[in-house]
């Protein structure tokens, strides 16, 4: 006798998870991550605020663009939230009403993390592709590595890396580049060791 098809994840369970955590429908699965942590957090605001000034409102670059920080995308099936995304606006020239944004968008950035590297490298990707979004970066701020690839036919061309100490040059945001630098914090100096002898007087 033939098992049971598995069950399918229904926007309903997405809406029974926990305000805490962050929930995702891919390929019928839900998916559940906890909510960025500071390092990430950070990344994704200064990335969004380098491309708001030049991309959509104009300023110090070509405009056209609008950006959304972890929109609610439903891209048939599936329902992703992706860090960061971007749409031409041609493409979606008014604001959706509702909390969730059908278009799917011209650029994606995922910011890799523990708990999510494995979907943002792996299912969610392939997704992006099947849906058209035409360009996907992915940030690993840990690291400060960041890739930026192209969508060529239903494949994804990878264009250039950049790692820290870097010029961000990357389609289709070119026209503004930026130091790959500049979307993470100085670190700070660790705390003085309170079991260290004091330094000698002179």
């Amino acid at each position: 006798m033939a098992g049971a098809a598995p069950r399918w994840a229904t926007y309903a369970d997405l809406e029974a998870v926990p305000d805490p955590l962050v929930a995702e429908i891919v390929d019928g699965v839900l998916e559940t991550h906890p909510r960025p942590r500071p390092l990430h957090s950070i990344a994704s605001a200064r990335l969004s605020g380098e491309l708001d000034r030049p991309f959509s409102r104009g300023r110090g670059g070509p405009g056209g663009w609008i950006f959304m920080i972890e929109p609610e995308l439903h891209l048939g099936p599936h329902v992703v939230v992706p860090d960061l995304a971007g749409w031409r606006l041609e493409r979606l020239p008014v604001i959706p009403k509702t909390a969730f944004v059908e278009t799917s968008p011209d650029w994606v950035c995922e910011i890799l993390s523990p708990s999510t590297t494995r979907l943002d490298r792996g299912p969610k990707r392939r997704i992006y592709a099947e849906f058209a979004v035409g360009h996907l970066w992915l940030l690993d701020p840990a690291n400060g590595v960041l890739e930026g690839f192209a969508l060529v036919g239903d494949r994804w061309l990878l264009l250039g890396t950049v790692e820290r100490g870097g010029e961000v040059v990357l389609p289709p945001f070119e026209a503004a580049p930026f130091p790959l630098d500049d979307l993470f914090p100085i670190e700070a100096s660790p705390p003085d060791d309170p079991a260290a002898p004091p330094p000698a007087e002179t």
